[in-house]
């Protein structure tokens, strides 16, 4: 799947117990510092988190990090490089743990690429009140194997990474569980729902594309035609037309820039294409991560604004170190699934007319020619089928104007107690809180029930559903926008 954007996107010791019936309307509690410090073993007697954690077999702490309420912890976790043949080798992936309280339910929150190592809360960790494990996606450095065995990176394996920590952290977070991420992270949670059902109470994924057919786009191309305001699309496809029919200059300017930065273009092949690929990612790129409102930031009259207007604001939206060796060397694992299995999108773009040397570039562009790649039409369409027939306690949220969102997943007769929402004018940055009021409290209600912890008048009545925590400006500010505007042609 492609993702058009630049850039490349968040948990207390209970006084009373919050049961799945409600039986405590109290919700939860700051835990106190012995809390923190302490979680009761097997045999009854208190254990440090820490000391339990690493008890772990595999288990290893690179660092602690201090967060007032919680532990956080950054580890590494020793994983088999092909779970069909364990004994074939291993690699450390990287984890990074939020504990608040094993009296807590705890989200597994899987971004699809690097994990930060800084602290931060996920939207259903905040609502649950929660501990929040985040597993780095296998190949993206430093979780990647040595030697890298490209054949061993698909949606099953990073599915069954997935499972073994569960399994692992399971006997010390014993209560309910729920997994979420957004965008290829969102993508990822429905993988290892589909995978190993069993192991999650419920999934949250946010903007997750689901590309069943590779080779059938046209839904993009509807989206395009009617997103936002006419005038806006005008806007928005002067400057693009413009950085096409200027393409000389402007890639004069590119090439000193490219200079200034140490940028080269092998994996692509030439500067040209690398440009070409900058620009067609425009369009899709405002729309994923900006908002109608934003179209004042765009040249209005495309044709007579200078040289600069105009590379402004394709590297603005687009990013022209995106397509550099540079800016796509920590992506390959992702452009290589793209083009194994995820599927990605293939836009026409008509207003370009015949502008467009290379048309909208494919994965296999962006990946070094030394890593083979197959692409397998069968997987997207088993996901597809298993989420529309047994869907169970899962949540999506799309953005209206999120041309990702054009190819959702989509619930059949099969699914129960599940839900595809929209944000009204949402970019690939929705989430629960921006859903309208009453489709806001249905979620919130769905993942305080799925996790154990709705209080009893919200399940009397789920319009008084909220976040069991409080905001907090520095755990909770991440979103998508933020945190993957780091290349485009990405979910």
């Amino acid at each position: 799947m492609r993702k058009a954007l630049r850039g490349i996107l968040s948990l207390a010791v209970l006084i009373g117990t919050v049961s799945a019936t409600g039986a405590s309307a109290g919700a939860a509690t700051a835990a106190g510092p012995a809390a923190l410090r302490t979680a009761v073993g097997d045999s009854g007697t208190s254990t440090d988190i820490k000391d339990r954690i690493l008890a772990i077999p595999g288990m290893s702490l690179i660092e602690e990090k201090p967060y007032a309420g919680y532990r956080y912890f950054v580890l590494d976790y020793t994983q088999p490089i092909d779970h069909r043949h364990p004994s074939k080798g291993t690699f450390q992936q990287r984890i990074t743990l939020l504990h608040k309280d094993t009296s807590r339910p705890t989200v597994f929150y899987t971004g699809g690429y690097n994990v930060s190592t800084n602290p931060s809360r996920s939207e259903p960790t905040r609502i649950v009140d929660g501990n929040q494990v985040s597993l780095e996606y296998r190949f993206f450095t430093p979780s990647r194997p040595s030697p890298a065995d490209w054949s061993k990176l698909d949606i099953w394996q990073a599915a069954s990474d997935q499972h073994r920590v569960f399994t692992a952290l399971k006997r010390i977070y014993s209560k309910n569980w729920l997994t979420t991420g957004g965008s290829k992270g969102g993508m990822t949670a429905t993988y290892y729902e589909r995978f190993y059902p069993k192991d999650m109470d419920g999934v949250v994924a946010y903007v997750a594309p689901n590309d069943v057919v590779d080779d059938e786009d046209s839904a993009y191309d509807r989206f395009f035609a009617r997103v936002g305001t006419k005038e806006c699309r005008d806007k928005l496809n002067g400057v693009q037309r413009e950085a096409l029919i200027r393409r000389k200059p402007l890639e004069e300017k590119y090439a000193r820039y490219a200079a200034d930065n140490g940028y080269t273009f092998d994996t692509v092949g030439s500067l040209d294409k690398a440009y070409e690929a900058v620009v067609m990612d425009y369009v899709w790129a405002f729309w994923q991560y900006s908002l109608l409102a934003d179209c004042d930031t765009v040249p209005a009259d495309a044709k007579h604004a200078t040289d600069q207007a105009i590379w402004d604001s394709v590297d603005t939206i687009s990013g022209f170190s995106a397509y550099a060796d540079q800016g796509l060397a920590n992506y390959t694992p992702y452009y290589y699934q793209a083009g194994t299995q995820l599927g990605s999108p293939d836009i026409k773009q008509p207003w370009l007319g015949g502008l467009s040397r290379y048309g909208y570039q494919p994965p296999r562009t962006f990946v070094p020619r030394s890593i083979p790649m197959r692409f397998q039409p069968f997987v997207m369409r088993d996901i597809d089928t298993w989420v529309k027939h047994h869907a169970t306690h899962m949540l999506y949220v799309y953005g209206e104007n999120d041309p990702w969102g054009a190819e959702r997943f989509r619930l059949g007769a099969g699914a129960r107690d599940s839900y595809v929402l929209t944000v009204p004018g949402g970019n690939h940055g929705s989430n629960v809180a921006g859903l309208v009021p009453s489709e806001n409290a249905t979620a919130t209600a769905a993942i305080l029930r799925w996790a154990g912890v709705a209080p009893a008048a919200v399940q009397q009545d789920e319009s008084k559903a909220k976040p069991l925590a409080k905001f907090d400006a520095r755990l909770d500010n991440k979103d998508l926008t933020t945190e993957h505007r780091l290349g485009f042609r990405r979910p």
